[in-house]
């Protein structure tokens, strides 16, 4: 679980770290510094994994970020800074895939009020520990068949073996870094890094063929509607009471497709039991004994 750690002597070093997101110079009692680590390398419970080159781009990317709560981006919510990051390996520790396991470290600072004194209480007794990362990457690669699923799917279950291989996905190229939060119950407990991370471009290119898509859905719906409707209009004029292009144009105006196909079934089965009363009159008349007159002979 990714967490803050203890806090640290505030050296002229740090200072100037520090001051260099600052309006107006800060002294050392007018802030409080703590570390913390953001993410790392080990495959997590929702089966993904930061690729170390992308840890080393994040790093440059957290410096300057503000911590927040819950990734609840309100002004208000803005509490630390951070001022300093680092990617570590750490000793003796592998991920679950047998890699050497490094971590994204980074120090922030708050400044001291009486606002945030709890805040900071809270920190230093390890009540507000748990957090969590938001950023945007270019690629998802699934450790089985290489596949981008940023840009397309594979057949690939996240979590599954096969064979002797987990499937997980490498998230790399990160585009931004967004913001840390102080989560009170992270998403991925286990892992302890909730990753709010997105793929822009590739969602907008997504969006645009969607929209594409449902724009010709659309028209050929609408051709097939107006196709309905002339049929509705025919059929109109063998049924009884007669009714008007007029008429037929009004009921049908609001109708979606569903309720214009229920429609023309109606009329068709209309006109379909009055053909079949029509022809059985017909029937009827044909077949009738016609009577003869009481007397066939005629005297002139």
């Amino acid at each position: 679980m990714h967490q803050t750690q203890k806090s640290f002597e505030i050296t002229d070093k740090v200072l100037e770290q520090v001051n260099r997101y600052t309006v107006e110079p800060l002294e050392a009692k007018d802030i409080y510094c703590f570390s913390l680590t953001l993410c790392d390398n080990d495959i997590d419970r929702d089966c993904e994994r930061f690729s170390l080159s992308a840890l080393k781009e994040l790093a440059v990317m957290f410096c300057g970020k503000s911590g927040i709560f819950d990734h609840d981006p309100k002004g208000m919510n803005q509490t630390a800074r951070i001022f300093d990051t680092a990617v570590a390996k750490v000793e003796g520790r592998l991920t679950l895939d047998g890699q050497p396991y490094y971590a994204l470290t980074a120090k922030a600072y708050m400044v001291r009020t009486a606002a945030n004194a709890d805040l900071i209480k809270e920190i230093a007794g390890g009540i507000k520990k748990e957090v969590s990362v938001s950023c945007s990457v270019a690629k998802q690669l699934c450790s089985i068949c290489g596949a981008d699923r940023a840009k397309s799917a594979c057949a690939h279950v996240k979590g599954k073996r096969y064979g002797e291989k987990l499937c997980f996905v490498t998230l790399s190229e990160p585009t931004d870094a967004y913001e840390w939060s102080f989560v009170a119950v992270p998403a991925q407990p286990k892992a302890g890094v909730t990753k709010h991370y997105e793929s822009r471009r590739e969602d907008r290119n997504i969006v645009t063929k969607l929209k594409a898509e449902l724009g010709e859905t659309n028209r050929r719906l609408s051709a097939a509607a107006e196709f309905v409707k002339g049929e509705i209009l025919r059929l109109s004029y063998f049924c009884k009471p007669f009714y008007t292009a007029q008429e037929v144009a009004a009921m049908t105006e609001e109708m979606d497709m569903h309720r214009l196909i229920e429609l023309h079934k109606q009329l068709s089965k209309r006109i379909s039991r009055h053909s079949r009363e029509l022809d059985e009159e017909e029937r009827s008349f044909i077949t009738q004994p016609q009577q003869q007159e009481e007397n066939d002979e005629y005297t002139i």
